[in-house]
């Protein structure tokens, strides 16, 4: 069994910084591509950012320059740093992995909890 197991959501003030962390723990053979999701009142999802097993990076445009996502491979987590934060940030923050369980088999999409950050004004 996979899990994604988040942390580090809260209140913040406008302008204010927070660090989400997402680890998989489970029997994992491989993890490929990492990102951040982002989900607001009455909204779809949206892409936040995702990070390769190389490192490559993608953001949206929204959050350019202000968030920033690393992964630390040996300990199979993948962290979100969140700089100048707007209101308009406030959103459930989930994480996601394609995972490989085994080296016969295709990774597959997991999906974390979800960690609310709420940006005040």
């Amino acid at each position: 069994q996979v899990q994604l197991v988040e942390s580090g959501g809260g209140l913040v003030q406008a302008g204010g910084s927070l660090r989400l962390s997402c680890a998989a723990v489970g029997n994992i053979f491989s993890i490929n591509a990492m990102g951040w999701y982002r989900q607001a009142p009455g909204k779809q999802r949206e892409l936040v950012a995702t990070i390769t097993s190389g490192g490559n990076t993608n953001y949206a445009d929204s959050v350019k320059g202000r968030f920033t996502i690393s992964r630390d491979n040996a300990k199979k987590t993948v962290y979100l740093q969140m700089n100048s934060l707007k209101p308009e940030d406030t959103a459930v923050y989930y994480c996601n992995a394609d995972i490989g369980r085994h080296w016969y088999s295709s990774p597959s999409a997991y999906w974390g909890q979800g960690t609310q950050v709420t940006v005040s004004t």
